[in-house]
């Protein structure tokens, strides 16, 4: 660039008469920090917020289920065994017996979807209260004489007033014929461990018993009501989901995890997008201190561009001064932006700890969002996008001064000096 940028650099630097002018500079750089800080620091938020509910979600919910219109699907170690070699991208295949049940004890009553796993699922990875310590499990699993064993939530628990080692009554939707009439089937379980962890309305409303118990209880031998599928990466679960839909024609319904919630992640997304636009706007109205400082220096240093115009400068040079003084201001407030917007974020957690014992409020109520931490994940492509939406702003705020700055006519400016 070679002189521009000496001279862009000079006019930073205020003189005693331009002090005023100095502030304005610092003025912007500060706005356009705090703008870029704002959105760095709100887009890794709505982003940890988005993935601690994703994984609430998937931590009960399958990337891909498989199930049957009308019933359930009969002989369903084919379908497994089928599911298991049709691609790589496939890590499990879980078959599950499911049906919507009363929970009676202690003359409270609580409605859950009573579901049958096998041994290894993923929502056994969960945390969970149990009796010494025990792995919940191993205790669901074990044969052994009494009630078999059942997992329930946090809140389905405190609305039956049970704890671990209670007896709770499970009455299905299905009746046995009598003499005497319909009695509704109900059987005894054994509360062998309590969901602690996750928090939200899909642990309140899930119970968990042995797969064979399940398939016994409700009707369902050698039948499941549906298989779960799990991939590497929860993205590959819409294309895998298409894939299957292809080779499984109907009654056979297969669905993504995005099919069940994506509508509800989709507004998180949506939210995000709008907060990003609105936080923009900070940037923007700083971008603005920057078009009026670089004005003001064009109004200020009218000589001193007659001089270099007669002194054999081109409008184009001139442009590059006023516009590489607004990027130097730009590039400044950016960085700052960036480096405390990023530490911010990263430190989300222990900052709001840190105000809740200061100011001794509840900023952050983790049994309301079901997340052990504030959530905050900085994502290097959004820090990207932030950048440069923060730098072309700061650009496009040059060209109307320096575009009049290289209009300015040598002659009509000495005039009258």
């Amino acid at each position: 660039m070679g002189y521009e940028w000496f001279v862009s650099l000079r006019y930073l630097r205020a003189k005693r008469k331009q002090t005023f002018i100095s502030v304005i500079s610092f003025i912007s750089i500060a706005g356009v920090t705090l703008g870029v800080a704002s959105l760095i620091v709100v887009l890794a938020v709505m982003t940890g917020f988005h993935d601690g509910v994703r994984q609430q979600i998937l931590g009960n919910v399958p990337h891909v289920l498989v199930q049957r219109q009308g019933g359930n699907i009969p002989s369903y170690q084919e379908l497994v065994t089928e599911l298991r070699q049709t691609t790589p991208e496939i890590l499990e295949v879980t078959p599950y017996v499911a049906k919507e049940a009363m929970l009676l004890a202690k003359r409270n009553v609580a409605a859950v979807n009573v579901k049958g796993l096998p041994r290894g699922h993923k929502v056994f990875q969960q945390n969970f209260l149990s009796a010494s310590g025990d792995e919940v499990e191993k205790a669901l699993f074990t044969t052994q004489e009494g009630p078999p064993g059942l997992v329930i939530g946090l809140d389905t628990a405190a609305t039956l007033g049970v704890t671990v080692g209670d007896t709770v009554n499970v009455i299905p939707p299905m009746f046995t014929i009598t003499p005497f009439g319909l009695i509704p089937k109900m059987k005894p379980f054994r509360v062998v461990g309590i969901v602690s962890h996750r928090g939200g309305f899909l642990d309140t409303y899930f119970a968990y018993i042995p797969l064979p118990v399940a398939q016994n209880f409700f009707d369902a031998a050698d039948q499941a009501s549906g298989v779960e599928i799990e991939v590497a990466s929860y993205d590959r679960a819409t294309p895998l989901a298409a894939q299957l839909r292809d080779r499984f024609s109907f009654p056979l319904v297969v669905r993504s995890w995005e099919d069940l919630f994506g509508s509800f992640l989709s507004a998180l997304k949506l939210e995000k997008l709008g907060l990003f636009i609105v936080l923009a706007i900070i940037v923007l109205v700083a971008a603005f201190n920057i078009a009026t400082t670089l004005i003001m220096v064009v109004m200020e240093k009218h000589k001193d561009i007659a001089i270099l115009r007669s002194m054999g400068a081109t409008s184009l040079s001139i442009m590059k001064i006023f516009v590489l003084e607004g990027l130097i201001i730009g590039s400044l407030g950016t960085g700052l932006g960036t480096l405390l917007g990023v530490l911010l974020a990263k430190q989300a957690d222990p900052i709001i700890k840190g105000l809740e014992g200061i100011l001794k409020i509840k900023i952050f109520d983790q049994t309301v969002y079901g997340m052990d931490r504030f959530p905050s994940v900085v994502i290097p492509e959004d820090v990207v996008k932030v950048v440069l939406v923060a730098m072309t702003i700061c650009l496009l705020a040059t060209v109307y001064p320096a575009y009049r700055a290289s209009r300015m006519d040598p002659g009509e400016a000495l005039r009258y000096e």
